[in-house]
């Protein structure tokens, strides 16, 4: 069973979603792939959902709250990321660009040895369904500026903006 609940937060109510095993949903609750992640997650887990917390829910729902406080860099929650080999090889990547850091689809598509799949990365990075704790926020264009993300580019560049300030780094981004 996948348990799921509503999590505030200073960008948007997100949908959480976990199982006994750990974390396998993060989105934006106004994200409009939300219903295809749903069932793609309830397939490939052999399960259903059910509103409710767990565990893992409850701790992610702290440790959410530490983040947009500016007080907790990295997440250390289990997740559960089904999806093919090479997507979780990208999504595995995601989560070694440093709190506050940037990494364009070329520097990441060259760090996975594929530069010849920009677009195969820069999709498996759409299909990541636990947003912020795997930050595929902190990919952006090669020329620097923001590009592709499911919640919403003044999403991206407001999480890309808070971690600036909380690390140190003051870099403005464009959305332009």
């Amino acid at each position: 069973m996948i348990k799921t609940t509503i999590i505030k937060t200073p960008i948007g109510e997100m949908v959480a979603g976990a199982t006994d095993d750990g974390i396998c949903l993060l989105e934006f609750t106004d994200r409009r792939m939300l219903p295809n992640e749903y069932k793609d997650l309830q397939r490939r887990l052999k399960t259903t959902l059910e509103d409710a917390e767990n565990k893992h829910t409850k701790s992610l729902r702290k440790q959410l709250k530490e983040y947009f406080e500016g007080k907790r860099k990295e997440f250390t929650i289990p997740l559960i990321t089904p999806g093919s080999e090479f997507q979780q090889s990208v999504w595995k990547e995601l989560q070694n660009i440093k709190y506050g850091e940037t990494r364009s689809y070329l520097e990441q598509s060259i760090v996975l040895k594929k530069p010849e799949s920009i677009r195969a990365i820069a999709n498996a990075n759409g299909m990541n369904r636990i947003a912020i704790v795997i930050p595929c926020h902190r990919v952006i264009g090669a020329d620097g500026r923001l590009v592709g993300y499911g919640g919403g580019l003044h999403r991206k560049k407001w999480l890309l903006d808070h971690e600036k300030k909380y690390s140190g780094q003051a870099v403005e981004l464009s959305l332009f």
